[in-house]
């Protein structure tokens, strides 16, 4: 196995080396910075579906969530907001929330003084209504005026790297809401739920002008190291700027995944790993020997939607710009699971190999296409048989039906994946003692 993996790495990197060849080094050094965060957001997939089994449908709304978490920590701040009753008014609707959790929270206790049955579901009831006309009461016009004044809040004006971090934390908190709700469910309503929970973030974070300023978008979000600008301001020049300030952000990011690489390898290969694979391949017999199958499962999903989150938030500062309106299902959750699955699922250099090829295949399968389209359409004209009508837009369809062949091969000559995991048992001795 270890023979295979270094041989597929290798024929990637001589992929690579031909792109960079053809397309030029600075559209490689965009693609692979690109596919290394691809890589992390496999990587955390991976630590869910391939550690624990968890069909988690919803990485689009955890990409997000990184997103707008390193816009809201880097971009510069909006004095217009603070220079406002803002504030003020988002402290009272942050008191308002504070209330009516205070309120669910009481009215889900109150089995312990002997409420029960319909009155204890009927207090409950009332508590979430309650909670949510004293929120809105607040929230409501507190957006309406900070729309209308400075049109949103705008950031912290902190280091990059700080929205990194509290991209993978955000995510991790909506994780454990998510997974105390959704992870007591069977396999396939887990998918559907984390479907459905992916939705109601991207409406959220889509509609929610005065935070995150909705479709209008939000640019140009910081780097953590120097832009082209920066380099042809020291008098580097405009095509060898691109690729300095590209390679320095692959630098950091190449750091970051091969650091959780290296932690997640570790753990995997340690008691932790042994435990996560017993409830992934039979968690009735697991609970049986005493592990808490729940908290487990829970905990992998968080741990997971961290590395997912981070990985939308290094996403979102190389673009320079977070669009809720660019987030799509195909984009940002089918490809995710295809890297997976092609790669190797429950293998981590697997998820790592996977989303770097099909993050490549994705997005060459366009221009790929186009140029042979072009060819093609030259020739059938030059037979009289007409030319190839809409080139572009048959083009960009073209990348659906490639990852569709490429994942129907893989599975069809290799079900486990390109780097399948390996789980190294103990020999038993059978010699005579």
């Amino acid at each position: 196995m270890i023979k295979r993996a270094i041989i597929l790495y290798s024929l990637l990197f001589v992929l690579i080396i031909g792109v960079g060849l053809v397309m030029g080094a600075p559209f490689t050094t965009r693609l692979m910075v690109e596919a290394a965060a691809y890589s992390l957001i496999a990587l955390g997939l991976n630590i869910q579906w391939g550690y624990g089994g968890l069909f988690n449908f919803g990485i689009m709304g955890f990409i997000m969530i990184g997103g707008f978490a390193v816009t809201f920590i880097s971009v510069p701040i909006n004095m217009e907001f603070w220079d406002s009753q803002g504030p003020f008014l988002l402290f009272k609707a942050i008191v308002a929330a504070g209330i009516g959790a205070l309120l669910i929270i009481g009215a889900n206790k109150l089995p312990r003084f002997g409420i029960k049955g319909k009155t204890f579901r009927i207090a409950q009831v009332l508590a979430w209504f309650s909670a949510y006309i004293i929120f809105r009461s607040q929230i409501d016009p507190a957006a309406k005026y900070i729309e209308s004044t400075a049109g949103f809040v705008g950031g912290l004006g902190l280091p990059v790297v700080l929205g990194w971090v509290f991209g993978g934390i955000l995510a991790a908190g909506v994780a454990y809401i998510i997974g105390k709700i959704c992870l007591g469910l069977r396999t396939d309503y887990l998918a559907i739920a984390t479907i459905g929970v992916s939705e109601i973030i991207r409406a959220l974070i889509k509609n929610m002008d005065w935070l995150t300023k909705g479709t209008l978008t939000v640019s140009p979000v910081p780097w953590p190291v120097p832009k082209p600008q920066d380099f042809q301001l020291m008098g580097v020049q405009t095509l060898e700027s691109f690729v300095y300030a590209r390679a320095s952000f692959l630098i950091v990011v190449l750091i970051v995944v091969l650091g959780a690489l290296f932690l997640i390898q570790r753990a995997y290969s340690g008691p932790w790993g042994r435990m996560m694979r017993s409830i992934r391949d039979n968690h009735i017999a697991a609970a049986s020997m005493g592990k808490n199958v729940k908290s487990r499962q829970l905990e992998i999903f968080i741990f997971g939607s961290v590395l997912i989150g981070i990985g939308g938030a290094i996403l979102t500062s190389f673009a320079q710009i977070f669009d809720p309106g660019g987030y799509q299902p195909i984009n940002h959750t089918f490809v995710i699971w295809v890297m997976v699955i092609v790669g190797g699922a429950g293998n981590n250099f697997g998820a790592v190999f996977g989303g770097v090829f099909i993050y490549i295949v994705w997005v060459l399968s366009e221009p790929v296409s186009q140029a042979l389209f072009i060819n093609i359409s030259a020739i059938s004209d030059g037979f009289g048989w007409g030319a190839i009508p809409e080139i572009e837009s048959r083009a960009l369809q073209m990348r659906v039906f490639v990852l569709g062949l490429v994942i129907t091969i893989a599975l069809r000559y290799a079900p486990k994946g390109l780097i399948p995991e390996v789980i190294h048992q103990q020999k038993e001795n059978k010699k005579a003692q």
